[in-house]
């Protein structure tokens, strides 16, 4: 997954030695680079110490960032000492992208009015005048921090996430392929609300879908390397080839459409034309895709989609969709999280084995929906949620589960898991209370924390987030 780009500001203050402004134009830009970030920053012939305090050098900077419009995912405004809150804010006020205030520490060592930094509360006045001109910021624990710590590190991952999912959410293009399955009303997503926070839904017939695949050339190479893909996802056994050879085709489909339309994200149309007229199911396509960090949503849950990227491009790692399917026996923290066979292999405990749509077969009968990878989903924590919307609004809900080891009977079919999820009761009832569907994204890891913030403080979504704890 691509890391984001940072754009650094110095701030300063004239009454503190120009030294703290150099050592930290050596250390910042260092250790963002040996944690393999980019970054730019202004000539430092253009202001005072190549820094910004008074609002002119402000203003030097915003022309900088104007210049380097869409080379930069994020700003991260570093005070060696207390800086200037006017300056910072002329230079940030247009910036259009997050950003982060660090303060450097002072030193017990080193608090004579010649070595004292006062970042402590040169940021403290920063975050103040930021609020009253309405400029977004995002700021970590602890208040100061080196950026040689382990911590400063933490923070920079943090941020990153942030920084990936508002970029990732402005200019977002989602795929619907095919129309939204009559009886999942469940899945009904408003178009209009979704583009007004900067996310464009382009649809396509699925019937173009099924033409395109007929066309394609097994003798070309787009169509050997999915078909090497799809081979060592999972095992085969017992697969007609006429259904290995549509998987193909639909892998090598979906990603041309996905290249033709500048798409981000998908989710299709997957029964019961995909088994009546081509004799699939494509679950384990949308795995691979979703592997490869295009997540694919099943029946044409467009909303899902969404969130699926969202989490995936926070976590860095594949992203999902599984239904809110089953309880587990009487544990009340306990369920069971499924799908047909759509989950990325690297969610999975094991690689998996294709099969036939055992639920769908009911009415289409018997080895026409080959394509499920059936398997279940390894141990580990996880970060889950899900979009709806509602009036014009997007809301989303977030929380964080695990997956165990318990066992699920070998007969059930798909891909699925047993989650323990800390107050799974209160968050079902939120789920129906509020509209959102029976189907859950997630992704591994905790990322709740820079979703939620990049979410409500850039992004104006509303977030409810579970466990009660401040993220």
């Amino acid at each position: 997954m691509i890391k984001s780009k940072f754009a650094l500001l110095y701030g300063n203050r004239s009454l503190f030695p120009a030294s703290m402004i150099k050592d930290a134009q050596e250390e910042l830009p260092r250790v963002l680079g040996e944690m393999g970030y980019e970054v730019i920053s202004m000539d430092v012939g253009a202001t005072n110490h190549g820094a910004v305090e008074t609002p002119a050098e402000g203003r030097e900077y915003a022309k900088f960032l104007h210049e380097n419009k869409g080379n930069f995912d994020g700003v991260i405004l570093s005070l060696p000492n207390f800086g200037d809150e006017t300056g910072g804010v002329e230079a940030l006020k247009d910036a259009g992208v997050p950003i982060f205030i660090q303060a450097y520490p002072d030193e017990l060592s080193k608090m004579g009015s010649s070595e004292r930094r006062d970042s402590f509360c040169g940021k403290l006045s920063m975050m103040d005048v930021f609020r009253q001109y309405g400029v977004k910021f995002s700021v970590g624990k602890p208040h100061v921090v080196s950026p040689s710590s382990r911590a400063f590190r933490e923070n920079i991952q943090h941020f990153d996430a942030v920084c990936s999912v508002v970029k990732t959410v402005r200019g977002m293009n989602v795929g619907a392929i095919g129309a939204r399955t009559t009886p999942f009303k469940t899945v009904r997503i408003d178009e209009l609300a979704l583009q007004s926070h900067g996310i464009s839904v382009e649809t396509v017939d699925l019937s173009d879908v099924f033409n395109r695949m007929k066309s394609v050339e097994v003798s070309n190479k787009a169509y050997k390397n999915e078909a090497e893909i799809l081979k060592k996802t999972a095992g085969w056994d017992g697969v007609p080839d006429s259904a290995f050879d549509n998987l193909v085709r639909l892998a090598v489909v979906l990603r041309e459409i996905a290249a033709e339309l500048n798409l981000h994200t998908m989710s299709i149309r997957c029964w019961s034309e995909m088994q009546e007229q081509m004799g699939i199911s494509p679950c384990v396509v949308n795995g691979i895709l979703s592997e490869a960090g295009f997540p694919v949503a099943c029946e044409v849950d467009t909303g899902s989609a969404v969130m699926m990227q969202i989490l995936g491009v926070a976590s860095k790692a594949a992203a999902t969709v599984l239904d809110w399917n089953n309880n587990y026996e009487d544990e009340e923290e306990k369920c069971i999280l499924f799908h047909c066979g759509n989950a990325p292999a690297s969610l999975m405990a094991a690689r998996g084995r294709i099969a036939d749509h055992a639920i769908i077969a009911k009415a289409v009968g018997p080895g026409k929906g080959f394509g499920c990878n059936q398997g279940r989903m390894a141990a580990g924590d996880f970060t889950y949620g899900n979009i709806t919307t509602d009036n014009g609004r997007i809301k989303m809900y977030l929380g964080k589960g695990t997956f165990t080891d318990d066992g699920i009977p070998e007969n059930y079919f798909g891909v699925a898991g047993v989650a323990d999820i800390p107050k799974l009761q209160d968050v079902l009832q939120h789920i129906g209370y509020e509209g959102h569907r029976h189907h859950v994204a997630l992704t591994p890891g905790d990322v709740r924390g820079p979703i939620a913030e990049a979410l409500i403080r850039y992004l104006d979504f509303d977030v409810t987030t579970f466990l009660g704890e401040t993220l």
